[in-house]
């Protein structure tokens, strides 16, 4: 069978209407008129069937196309996830700002035992304490932060970060005073005016603030327990207010006030500090105080819900600095009473080391030789 292409259905058209003799001329007239009508089929004929072709040689080339250019389909929540673990595989960075450096820590907590590893091998055991104590962290809560604040010149000591004054001349006659900022999280030690220590603290939380202003070390001990919880110890505590049961002593530093009043420290610092204090002189039967301890001031409020204080060291390595202006004002009220407490102690210690040595047998006296 052979077939036809509609250009040739066309010509055989044309032939059949134009040369079909006929000698009657109405029949002519009639027979080119049916003629024409079919010829009209035909051209509507070919133009679909060319149409048709058109879209099939089309779809052909497109599907072609498509074939070579196809990208694999990706789910979404393939994209999302490989999307996150690449950005979260990123090392952290080192962002060097003047005095401080900002170390950025991965969000992932699968990825903090490498970063902590990269950590260890780039700092030492004592740069590592003193960091995370500029960041108000113990080593238990050393990844409780985003981002760390880092020296650019270490001092294991921590002196040369002090956000408290090196000497402050009203503080000369009081030979110990301990003092605690709230809104810095940080204490300082003063022995006649001069900066012996400072270091991190936690403090009473928003709901269980501790208490303001100046009080005395009462009484300590190596391990207290907590009158909150019997599950909570408490290394080198020493206690600032008897009835309210508030002292310092060791525990958690998650970087944020966070103790119910009492203000935690590390473990290092508690200990210097159980030894630094000195303790009341009760009268006998234990009812009233003869004497008062060291002299004691927390101050400040903390800036609830804002930034943290330490960060603000990376655009101001002076961010934190209590002038000597303000400690003066803080202090001038109260200094007079700390040298009141300081004398009277001193007489009641030295009235009671007289009567020990009274009380010694005189057969335990030492006896002199004589002289030759």
């Amino acid at each position: 069978m052979v077939f036809l292409c509609p250009f040739n259905y066309f010509i055989l058209g044309l032939i059949f209407v134009f040369i079909s003799p006929t000698n009657d001329p109405k029949l002519f007239m009639k027979n080119m008129f049916e003629k024409k009508l079919h010829l009209y089929f035909l051209l509507i004929a070919m133009c679909l069937v060319s149409c048709k072709k058109e879209i099939e040689k089309n779809d052909q080339t497109l599907g072609d196309n498509n074939s070579t250019t196809e990208l694999p389909i990706v789910k979404k929540d393939s994209l999302k996830k490989d999307s996150v673990v690449k950005k979260e595989s990123v090392s952290p960075v080192i962002q060097k700002n003047g005095f401080y450096s900002a170390w950025v820590l991965p969000k992932d907590k699968k990825l903090r035992d490498s970063v902590y590893a990269e950590f260890s091998k780039k700092y030492s055991e004592k740069e590592r304490y003193a960091i995370l104590a500029l960041n108000r962290l113990d080593s238990k809560n050393r990844w409780n932060s985003d981002t760390l604040v880092v020296p650019v010149k270490m001092d294991t000591t921590l002196m040369s970060y002090s956000p408290f004054p090196m000497q402050i001349d009203i503080l000369s006659g009081v030979k110990k005073f301990v003092i605690f900022s709230y809104p810095i999280q940080a204490y300082g030690v003063y022995s006649n005016g001069s900066l012996v220590k400072w270091g991190p603290t936690s403090m009473g939380k928003k709901t269980a603030q501790t208490t303001r202003g100046l009080t005395f070390a009462n009484w300590k001990k190596k391990l207290a327990i907590s009158t909150v919880s019997t599950e909570w110890k408490l290394p080198y505590n020493v206690n600032i207010h008897n009835l309210g049961g508030i002292g310092w002593h060791q525990y958690d530093l998650p970087g944020y006030p966070a103790s119910h009043s009492c203000l935690r420290l590390l473990l290092k610092d508690a200990e210097w500090l159980y030894s630094y204090a000195d303790t009341w002189v009760l009268n006998p039967g234990g009812a009233t105080t003869k004497a008062k301890g060291t002299p004691v001031m927390v101050f400040g409020d903390y800036q609830w819900g804002g930034r943290k204080p330490w960060r603000k060291l990376l655009n101001d390595p002076n961010a934190n600095n209590i002038s000597v202006e303000e400690m003066t004002q803080l202090l001038q009220p109260n200094i007079e009473k700390m040298l009141k407490e300081q004398d009277n102690r001193e007489k009641v210690v030295d009235s009671i080391q007289a009567a020990k040595a009274m009380a010694v047998p005189s057969s335990e006296k030492p006896v002199e030789s004589p002289g030759n």
